[in-house]
């Protein structure tokens, strides 16, 4: 079928030719032609309603335009199956632990650990419990993200209480006064290359410490006069760098049960470990 949009003007003479032409005369013809005219321009618009409206396709088959969605939605590939359709929600999966409930209960010497911890300065969140299976759990985990002093965690530290504890108060009696005497200058923020993690040592079955988020490793310490301290193996030349060094990893071993850095294997060339790891016989690994 073919339509044929027709102007106003020749609808209405069109329509009162075939309707009256015969019978009336010529002015009355006129006058009522005029009202066909002003009512079919008004009904139809010049036929452009009829087009917008019309349910017939006006492009070819098969054609996708802007204006005209599929008949069924194109799944979605790659990461655009992890953008939620909830506009506040939009944004990347969280790798972050759920900060735990307000009122959540825990035992009176992980309430008294955090109390020290505050009294200390220490800037940190409790988070929910954490249970990725085996040996890797933290029931009462904490992240800090500052010591005493306005130091800062870089990135914050997924730990249990009692390690928190144990590196705020290395950071503030080692550490600390170690800089201020070799650099006049304070410390500005501890760089940590890992916390909690869920992984065995290194060529063994035995679960890390980090497992437990017993255990923490520092990658360099950055001071407020903008020297940057790396940890590993220091030039021979370096004389203030390795005083500095080796006097806070000697002196880590008054506050953790097992102290690794360069110098005492591959996997230990670039960072301290300080860990609480138990020992029957309360022995200190200090490496």
């Amino acid at each position: 079928m073919v339509t044929v949009c027709l102007t106003g003007q020749e609808a209405g003479s069109s329509i009162m030719r075939k309707a009256f032409g015969a019978y009336l005369p010529g002015k009355v013809r006129v006058a009522a032609g005029l009202f066909a005219v002003t009512t079919i321009a008004f009904a139809f618009s010049s036929c452009s309603v009829i087009d917008v409206m019309s349910p017939e396709p006006r492009v070819a088959v098969g054609e996708t335009t802007s204006s005209i969605m599929p008949s069924s939605p194109v799944p979605s590939t790659g990461m655009q199956r992890l953008v939620p359709s909830n506009p506040m929600m939009v944004g990347y999966p969280r790798m972050n632990q759920p900060v735990a409930p307000q009122g959540f209960a825990m035992p009176a010497e992980e309430a008294q650990c955090r109390q020290q911890l505050r009294r200390m300065g220490v800037t940190f969140t409790d988070l929910a419990p954490i249970n990725d299976g085996g040996s890797c759990r933290i029931d009462h985990p904490i992240r800090v993200s500052g010591l005493a002093g306005n130091v800062e965690m870089k990135p914050a530290a997924t730990l249990n209480c009692q390690m928190a504890l144990a590196f705020a108060s290395w950071t503030r009696s080692e550490l600390a006064p170690s800089a201020r005497w070799r650099y006049l200058s304070g410390v500005k923020t501890i760089h940590q290359g890992s916390s909690y993690s869920c992984r065995r040592i290194a060529g063994t079955s035995v679960a890390s410490e980090h497992s437990k988020g017993n255990a923490l490793d520092v990658m360099r310490i950055e001071l407020r006069n903008g020297r940057d301290i790396d940890v590993r193996k220091p030039g021979w030349f370096a004389f203030r760098e390795r005083a500095l060094l080796n006097n806070v990893r000697s002196g880590g071993c008054s506050y953790f049960t097992t102290v690794l850095g360069p110098g005492y294997n591959a996997a230990h060339a670039d960072h301290f470990h300080f860990d609480l790891k138990g020992r029957r016989n309360g022995y200190v690994a200090c490496r």
